[in-house]
């Protein structure tokens, strides 16, 4: 039953549909003003001049829905799309009847509960019978998720312009599409103080030698060179070669109440932003969610997380204690305490007071 209503829904989708242009209600009153003169004088002239007028009409709206029939639309999109950035994508139109071209056929995006992906109407002059037209053409979607059906029309005012004629068609196919990676209000300057923090929580790890240099705040005592410090009278500590490469472990809580549903898609966009960031920057990321976690490169690339914060939504889960000793640990969640009571008081908790608000909410 579900595949049949579906094709029904295409045909009434894909039924003709008229507006009456301003030529065409122009067009109309004058047709009613010759009939007027023609009952009311009897002239045969004005009936030859009505014939042929209410004929034009005629032919007007057969050429233009034969324009309309047998025509073909493909949309392709890259593989890689993020939500909010204009991209270049390709437009396919083909025209399936052998013999009978078809003229000014425009085709635009259709909004349904969301901005249009056709960024703007194309427009093709003339669709030779049996030819295909390829044209880019620039798309944007306003946010993340999988777009499963993208709607177009072709619109045709061919021959005379009386009547605009639009066909709607729906493509039926899966769009994935990830969060914002864009830098927003407040992410650089965020970005900026992880990596330090990310370097200064690497330093010295490894068990190469590779100098002697001053004692920093807060560094641990057990890396400190009594030669040296007694030698220059102040404290030295020795470093080592770093063995292995930074990592840093992610956990995005999806516990987040509906209230802040608002926040959690700002945290998304945050978290999409740093591990794009960290990971053009040399760093692995362990990424963990609730119930999921993935490790890159190990287990594959980047946009297999982006892939991840595109389709994840809120749901209730408790919190899960960390997985890797020596990494740096990031945590966004609504709901700090809890992390902190699981083993996470190491780590940089990214809560609704410490995430940059979004540009909008700024006074």
């Amino acid at each position: 039953m579900r595949g049949v209503w579906a094709q029904v829904r295409d045909l009434l989708l894909r039924r003709i549909r008229y507006r009456v242009t301003l030529g065409g209600v122009l067009f109309t009153a004058a047709i009613v003003l010759v009939a007027l003169g023609a009952v009311i004088s009897a002239n045969n002239l004005l009936f030859l001049i009505l014939a042929t007028m209410l004929s034009t009409l005629m032919v007007s709206g057969l050429v233009s829905r034969l324009c309309l029939a047998g025509l073909e639309l493909d949309f392709l999109v890259p593989e890689h799309v993020s939500a909010r950035r204009t991209i270049p994508a390709k437009l396919y139109v083909r025209n399936l009847k052998t013999w009978m071209p078809s003229f000014s056929i425009q085709v635009a995006g259709v909004e349904q509960n969301a901005p249009a992906v056709l960024q703007s109407a194309v427009y093709f002059p003339v669709i030779r019978g049996g030819a295909t037209l390829e044209e880019t053409v620039q798309v944007h979607f306003s946010r993340r998720g999988a777009y499963k059906q993208n709607r177009f029309a072709f619109h045709t005012r061919f021959p005379f312009g009386f009547l605009e004629k639009m066909t709607r068609l729906v493509l039926r196919r899966e769009v994935i599409v990830y969060p914002c990676i864009d830098a927003q209000a407040g992410f650089e300057e965020l970005l900026a103080d992880l990596t330090g923090e990310i370097e200064t929580h690497y330093r010295g790890l490894g068990r190469d030698f590779y100098r002697i240099r001053p004692y920093q705040a807060f560094e641990s005592a057990r890396h400190v060179d009594w030669k040296a410090t007694a030698h220059t009278g102040d404290l030295q500590v020795r470093e080592f070669a770093r063995e292995q490469e930074q990592t840093v472990e992610m956990f995005l809580d999806r516990d987040v109440p509906p209230e802040q549903d608002a926040w959690f898609e700002h945290a998304i966009d945050c978290c999409a932003f740093l591990a794009w960031s960290l990971s053009n920057r040399g760093a692995a990321i362990h990424f963990r969610s609730n119930g999921f976690q993935f490790r890159q490169p190990e287990d594959g690339d980047i946009y297999a997380i982006l892939r991840y914060l595109a389709l994840v939504y809120p749901q209730p889960a408790p919190p899960e204690p960390p997985i890797e000793e020596t990494s740096y640990k990031i945590v966004l969640t609504a709901s700090p305490q809890r992390f902190l009571d699981a083993g996470w008081a190491q780590a940089r908790v990214l809560a609704p007071d410490a995430l940059p608000k979004p540009a909008r909410n700024r006074e």
